[in-house]
């Protein structure tokens, strides 16, 4: 029989396969689940490898009794499955008891595991959540490939002018072996920028390696640098690489580069002119091949010109310098990273995607990002963590963008429903109109021309407003 014979009615709902050679186990989930799905029976080789090249087939349910001699070649069927299609719904029911089944089947891929008989209810609940949260995780996928695909280079979204800038000279770059140093505010996505050289050069297979000079005490940057052999000091009890040897080959990334004491800048400009590396402790230097890649914040040639920075140094490092801008200066770009954050945050934390309102927007766009990238990361982040609708408003931001924002101003005076504006004015008449009266003692002449208006419009007013 076709595995399609067996198809209830209902199109509105999901379709669930039960690989089983029992009627009576398919006739039970048949009873227990038709009111919620759509459900099909499959029991030879030929009806599996229908369901799977299915693509309206959502979940299936196998019988682990059913293939082979029993439940270890179910397992491995489960197994291959899950390796075909990563997006269905996988639930693993048998009759055995043996202790080792249930691991096996979730390293196989099972979202669940159930003895026969199996419980309806139960059963009936869970592929529900777990079909929704599969289907929210897979549109999360879909959607963010599509945005990354529109707008984006290596990882890096945004479409503005500025940001093609940074992608045409990533791509002047990547195939040389020129020392870059990317320069830009915090949290432009500097390290993002370095990524994406290593991706689109030669080396992008050889190792990457990173450091914020900045995040390590300058006791320990030195080692983690150029390694040490054993009894180079108190607590080496054995050699170790460094981080330049770690990148042979490769691509060492130096985040915060003007952080580096005058001393390791010395051993550093030796290392890029000599290409070799000496441990501390060490006698034998190794010679080392590697691309250099750095990263600052700070403005170099004022660091050079208070001496601050070595000059050869800077020479040295500066011989391709990629500006990053400022999310500010990236016309266009933060309603797509906005929309890649949402699916990314909303799927990672199992929630619907979220929509924001349009004047939400406006003001994202109003404000000035002095954290850049990682700061409008981290509010989208809390939007949706803290959230519990679908809608995103303007009340949910957080406060240093309403204050900063003409338009959140806009949408805090006019909200989505609008407003009643006769009545909003009445409310500003009769606020002026108690303030003048308070300050003048309820003496009508005098609030008067304190709103500098007439006295008998005055009178008017307080008759109207019954003031």
């Amino acid at each position: 029989m076709p595995a399609t014979d067996k198809l209830l009615p209902g199109s509105d709902r999901h379709f669930i396969a039960v690989i089983t050679l029992g009627d009576e186990v398919f006739g039970d989930m048949r009873r227990a689940l038709s009111s919620s799905f759509r459900l099909t029976q499959a029991s030879t080789e030929e009806q599996i490898k229908d369901l799977i090249d299915n693509p309206r087939i959502h979940g299936i349910v196998l019988d682990l009794e059913t293939i082979g001699g029993g439940p270890t070649d179910g397992i491995e069927v489960l197994h291959e499955i899950r390796r075909l299609r990563d997006d269905l719904m996988l639930v693993a029911i048998t009759e055995s008891t043996a202790s080792e089944l249930p691991l096996l089947a979730s390293q196989a891929g099972a979202d669940h595991f159930f003895l026969k008989p199996v419980e309806s209810d139960q059963l009936r609940t869970l592929l529900q959540q777990t079909l929704e949260k599969r289907a929210l995780q897979f549109e999360g996928r879909w959607l963010l490939e599509q945005v990354e695909s529109r707008s984006a280079f290596a990882g890096i979204i945004g479409g503005s002018g500025a940001m093609r800038k940074v992608y045409r000279a990533i791509e002047a770059v990547a195939g040389s072996n020129a020392n870059v140093v990317i320069r830009g505010e915090s949290g432009v996505g500097k390290e993002l920028v370095a990524r994406a050289i290593v991706q689109t050069g030669d080396r992008f297979q050889q190792p990457y390696i990173c450091l914020n000079c900045s995040a390590l005490p300058e006791s320990l940057i030195e080692s983690e640098l150029f390694g040490y052999e054993k009894g180079a000091f108190t607590g080496a009890d054995s050699a170790k690489p460094g981080l330049i040897e770690a990148a042979h080959s490769g691509t060492l990334f130096l985040d915060e580069i003007t952080t580096l004491n005058h001393g390791l800048q010395s051993k550093l400009l030796r290392v890029l002119q000599d290409r070799m590396v000496q441990r501390l402790g060490g006698r034998a230097p190794k010679k080392i091949d590697f691309r250099l890649i750095t990263a600052t914040n700070d403005d170099l040639e004022a660091m050079v010109s208070m001496g601050r920075f070595r000059e050869d140094l800077y020479y040295r490092i500066n011989v391709v310098p990629i500006h990053v801008p400022p999310l500010r200066d990236r016309e266009g770009d933060i309603p797509l990273l906005v929309e890649h954050f949402l699916r990314l945050y909303c799927t990672a934390n199992g929630k619907p995607v979220k929509r924001l309102q349009p004047e939400v927007i406006e003001i994202l766009e109003d404000y000035s990002w002095p954290g850049n990238v990682r700061e409008l990361e981290n509010v989208v982040q809390r939007l949706v963590i803290m959230g519990d609708g679908q809608v995103v408003a303007a009340h949910h931001l957080p406060q240093q963008l309403l204050t900063s924002s003409a338009a959140s101003q806009e949408a805090i005076l006019i909200p989505e429903g609008g407003v009643d504006f006769d009545a909003e004015m009445q409310k500003i008449e009769i606020a002026y109109l108690n303030a003048a009266l308070r300050r003048t003692d309820g003496r009508k002449t005098a609030a008067a021309r304190l709103l500098r208006i007439d006295p008998q419009r005055m009178k008017y007013l307080c008759r109207k407003l019954n003031l």
